[in-house]
Protein backbone atom coordinates (compact mmCIF):
# COMPACT_ATOMS: atom_id res chain seq x y z
CA UNK A 1 0.00 0.00 0.00
CA UNK A 2 1.06 3.59 -0.94
CA UNK A 3 0.43 5.91 2.11
CA UNK A 4 0.56 8.64 -0.13
CA UNK A 5 -2.75 7.45 -2.03
CA UNK A 6 -5.87 8.34 -0.09
CA UNK A 7 -9.16 7.07 -1.40
CA UNK A 8 -13.09 7.04 -0.62
CA UNK A 9 -14.94 5.18 0.48
CA UNK A 10 -19.43 5.53 0.43
CA UNK A 11 -22.29 3.60 1.02
CA UNK A 12 -25.79 4.07 -0.21
CA UNK A 13 -26.47 8.04 0.12
CA UNK A 14 -23.03 8.10 0.78
CA UNK A 15 -21.86 6.54 -2.13
CA UNK A 16 -23.00 9.66 -4.36
CA UNK A 17 -20.90 11.58 -1.66
CA UNK A 18 -18.05 9.52 -2.95
CA UNK A 19 -18.78 9.26 -6.59
CA UNK A 20 -19.37 13.11 -6.43
CA UNK A 21 -15.76 13.91 -4.80
CA UNK A 22 -14.38 10.98 -7.78
CA UNK A 23 -16.03 12.87 -10.70
CA UNK A 24 -16.55 16.79 -9.55
CA UNK A 25 -12.96 17.39 -8.12
CA UNK A 26 -12.37 19.67 -10.62
CA UNK A 27 -15.05 21.96 -9.86
CA UNK A 28 -13.94 23.19 -6.47
CA UNK A 29 -16.70 25.13 -4.31
CA UNK A 30 -14.03 26.46 -1.65
CA UNK A 31 -10.53 27.75 -2.48
CA UNK A 32 -8.05 24.39 -1.84
CA UNK A 33 -5.18 26.16 -2.11
CA UNK A 34 -3.90 24.38 -5.58
CA UNK A 35 -4.33 21.22 -3.17
CA UNK A 36 -5.71 18.35 -5.43
CA UNK A 37 -9.28 16.93 -4.29
CA UNK A 38 -8.72 14.18 -6.47
CA UNK A 39 -9.30 10.92 -4.47
CA UNK A 40 -6.47 8.11 -5.89
CA UNK A 41 -9.34 5.35 -6.00
CA UNK A 42 -12.69 4.83 -5.01
CA UNK A 43 -14.97 1.95 -3.29
CA UNK A 44 -18.95 2.56 -4.09
CA UNK A 45 -21.07 0.41 -2.41
CA UNK A 46 -25.02 0.11 -3.47
CA UNK A 47 -24.29 3.99 -4.70
CA UNK A 48 -27.23 6.44 -5.08
CA UNK A 49 -25.88 7.49 -8.81
CA UNK A 50 -28.27 9.31 -10.83
CA UNK A 51 -30.83 11.31 -9.97
CA UNK A 52 -32.59 10.65 -13.56
CA UNK A 53 -35.22 8.02 -14.02
CA UNK A 54 -33.26 5.47 -11.46
CA UNK A 55 -33.22 8.02 -8.67
CA UNK A 56 -33.43 7.15 -5.08
CA UNK A 57 -36.27 9.77 -4.94
CA UNK A 58 -35.22 10.76 -1.35
CA UNK A 59 -31.74 10.98 -1.73
CA UNK A 60 -32.34 13.50 -4.66
CA UNK A 61 -35.18 15.30 -3.15
CA UNK A 62 -33.47 15.76 0.35
CA UNK A 63 -30.21 17.25 -1.80
CA UNK A 64 -31.38 19.09 -4.77
CA UNK A 65 -35.30 19.59 -3.79
CA UNK A 66 -38.38 18.79 -4.68
CA UNK A 67 -38.80 20.61 -8.23
CA UNK A 68 -34.91 20.42 -8.82
CA UNK A 69 -34.06 22.00 -12.65
CA UNK A 70 -33.04 19.77 -15.64
CA UNK A 71 -29.70 21.01 -15.10
CA UNK A 72 -29.44 20.46 -11.47
CA UNK A 73 -30.61 17.05 -12.07
CA UNK A 74 -27.74 16.37 -14.90
CA UNK A 75 -25.13 17.75 -12.56
CA UNK A 76 -25.95 15.72 -9.74
CA UNK A 77 -25.88 12.55 -12.29
CA UNK A 78 -22.31 11.20 -11.56
CA UNK A 79 -22.88 8.54 -14.12
CA UNK A 80 -22.67 11.79 -16.33
CA UNK A 81 -19.82 13.28 -15.38
CA UNK A 82 -17.10 10.37 -15.66
CA UNK A 83 -14.41 11.42 -17.51
CA UNK A 84 -11.04 9.54 -18.04
CA UNK A 85 -9.29 11.68 -15.02
CA UNK A 86 -12.05 9.60 -13.09
CA UNK A 87 -9.81 7.72 -10.56
CA UNK A 88 -10.36 4.04 -10.63
CA UNK A 89 -13.56 2.98 -9.25
CA UNK A 90 -14.75 -0.37 -7.48
CA UNK A 91 -18.50 -0.69 -7.13
CA UNK A 92 -20.62 -3.27 -5.15
CA UNK A 93 -24.33 -4.06 -4.51
CA UNK A 94 -26.97 -7.22 -4.95
CA UNK A 95 -29.46 -7.62 -7.37
CA UNK A 96 -32.34 -7.27 -4.66
CA UNK A 97 -31.28 -4.01 -3.14
CA UNK A 98 -34.78 -2.64 -2.49
CA UNK A 99 -33.92 0.60 -1.33
CA UNK A 100 -31.41 1.64 -4.38
CA UNK A 101 -32.36 0.41 -8.21
CA UNK A 102 -29.19 -1.67 -8.97
CA UNK A 103 -29.20 0.23 -12.22
CA UNK A 104 -27.55 2.78 -10.36
CA UNK A 105 -24.26 1.22 -10.15
CA UNK A 106 -24.95 -0.74 -13.85
CA UNK A 107 -24.65 2.72 -15.33
CA UNK A 108 -22.01 4.08 -13.15
CA UNK A 109 -19.68 1.34 -14.37
CA UNK A 110 -21.02 1.51 -17.88
CA UNK A 111 -19.42 5.18 -17.48
CA UNK A 112 -16.34 4.25 -16.49
CA UNK A 113 -15.70 1.88 -19.15
CA UNK A 114 -16.63 4.04 -21.74
CA UNK A 115 -13.78 6.79 -20.37
CA UNK A 116 -11.25 3.85 -20.01
CA UNK A 117 -11.14 4.52 -16.42
CA UNK A 118 -10.01 1.02 -14.32
CA UNK A 119 -13.13 0.12 -12.77
CA UNK A 120 -14.63 -3.51 -11.54
CA UNK A 121 -18.01 -4.23 -9.97
CA UNK A 122 -19.33 -7.01 -8.32
CA UNK A 123 -23.20 -7.59 -8.26
CA UNK A 124 -24.66 -10.36 -5.77
CA UNK A 125 -27.54 -12.19 -6.69
CA UNK A 126 -29.13 -11.32 -3.19
CA UNK A 127 -28.12 -9.08 0.11
CA UNK A 128 -30.78 -6.56 -0.18
CA UNK A 129 -29.78 -2.84 1.10
CA UNK A 130 -27.11 -1.95 3.59
CA UNK A 131 -25.29 -5.22 3.91
CA UNK A 132 -21.68 -3.31 4.48
CA UNK A 133 -18.14 -5.20 3.52
CA UNK A 134 -19.79 -8.71 4.43
CA UNK A 135 -22.96 -9.57 2.26
CA UNK A 136 -24.78 -12.18 5.06
CA UNK A 137 -26.82 -13.80 2.28
CA UNK A 138 -23.99 -14.88 0.27
CA UNK A 139 -21.28 -16.09 2.71
CA UNK A 140 -19.41 -18.04 0.55
CA UNK A 141 -18.34 -14.62 -1.59
CA UNK A 142 -14.98 -14.28 -0.30
CA UNK A 143 -15.63 -10.66 0.11
CA UNK A 144 -14.70 -9.54 3.37
CA UNK A 145 -12.86 -6.51 2.87
CA UNK A 146 -11.66 -3.98 -0.32
CA UNK A 147 -7.64 -3.77 -0.48
CA UNK A 148 -7.01 -1.09 -2.95
CA UNK A 149 -3.98 -0.23 -4.24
Amino acid sequence: MDPAKIGILGFSAGGHLAATAETHFNKPVIDNKGISVRPDFAVLAYPVITFGDEAHKGSRTNLIGKTPTQEQVDLYSNEKQVTADTPPTFIMQATDDGGVPVQNSIMMYEALLKNKVKTEMHLFRAGGHGFGLINPKAPNCGLTGVQAG
